[in-house]
């Protein structure tokens, strides 16, 4: 194995093009990436799920055994043996364990990473913490329009509850009215930009945060500026494909409205903090 990589954390958001670049860098010839995407280490540890989240580790282990996934054998088998390597690391919690597992097989790849969006919400002291984990600790922090990544969020969540899939419109729109009411309070802190950007801001080097938007990634030049950031080669990205893209339901006007309204201080947060807005996030916010 060369001398040590560069660790890249990507923390978010959720429904923001997290899965695009998980898949982007793990094609990459000078990255080393796990077959799982999400870890879930940092999360699992400072709110003392580690037993939960590996049996949902199990769970999707035993999926994969029983066939479950559009996965070829090889592909599948890579899976299972990571997820059955991973488990001991998440029992233990320790972190040293924790880069063992990330760097095991890696041979002269440049950057090793660990994907996981719910890292957004981490302390600030935890990800003060993370900074320091090697000589060259990165952050990627990809940012949607407010009203499309919480109507992409509510969709899946929809989707998750619904028993048929026949339903997913009304119940969508049941728990978008929920959000807007100040109930399904996980789903809203998903897309909290000012509280995720406030703290990262606070415990990570300027020079160690990108800090993109998700409507700006699918073009060549987003891809330069991602790959410069990493220390990488820049390589062509599949700028057509859409990754986990949600369940087909379209948005009223009327909530449309009543979302910006809601979102209104993550567009003004924003704007202030990174001095621009993507022209779909203007047209968004367009009445607020």
């Amino acid at each position: 194995m060369a001398g040590e990589a560069t660790l890249l954390f990507g923390v978010g958001a959720t429904k923001a093009g997290t899965s695009w670049l998980y898949r982007y860098l793990a094609a990459h010839p000078e990255c080393h990436l796990r077959t799982i995407k999400e870890l879930h280490f940092f999360d699992a540890l400072d709110a003392g799920r580690r037993d939960a989240q590996r049996k949902a580790l199990a769970a999707t282990r035993e999926g994969l055994i029983r066939g479950a996934g559009n996965l070829a054998p090889e592909a599948r088998a890579r899976r299972i043996a990571d997820i059955d390597a991973y488990l001991p690391v998440l029992q233990a919690g320790d972190t040293a364990g924790y880069i063992d597992y990330l760097n095991f097989g890696r041979t002269d790849e440049r950057l090793i990473a660990d994907i996981t969006p719910a890292y957004a919400l981490l302390s600030e002291g935890r990800l003060g913490r993370m900074a320091c984990m090697s000589a060259d600790v990165r952050f990627v922090y990809l940012l949607r329009d407010p009203v499309a990544r919480l109507w992409s969020h509510v969709r899946m969540i929809a989707r998750r509850r619904s028993a048929t899939g026949r339903d997913v419109a009304q119940r969508a729109g049941q728990v978008l009215d929920r959000v807007l009411s100040g109930a399904e309070a996980h789903i809203a802190r998903r897309g909290d930009y000012r509280a995720a950007l406030t703290r990262l801001r606070a415990a990570v080097a300027p020079r160690r945060l990108f800090t993109g938007f998700y409507e700006d990634m699918f073009d060549a030049k987003a891809v330069t500026r991602l790959c410069a950031f990493l220390g990488l080669s820049d390589r062509p990205a599949d700028l057509r494909r859409r990754v986990h893209a949600g369940v087909p339901v379209e948005m009223s006007a009327e909530q449309r409205d009543r979302a910006a309204a809601f979102l209104r201080p993550q567009y003004e947060f924003v704007e202030a903090c990174l001095g621009r807005l993507p022209d779909a996030w203007e047209a968004n916010r367009v009445g607020v």
